[in-house]
């Protein structure tokens, strides 16, 4: 019983890590994006 436990813990652990990972990769990507993404909404208000 307590194999299957820890095989369960450490499933959770590397879910945790890759949904760390992603969350990390979101934010970089939008920190990088956001100047682009925020002229291209002014621009679109703009033409409006």
């Amino acid at each position: 019983m307590s194999r299957m436990r820890r095989q369960t813990g450490q499933g959770l652990v590397e879910y945790a890590l890759i949904l760390i990972f992603v969350a990390l990769v979101v934010i970089a990507a939008l920190m990088a994006l956001g100047p682009f993404v925020g002229s291209l909404f002014s621009q679109v208000i703009a033409g409006l």
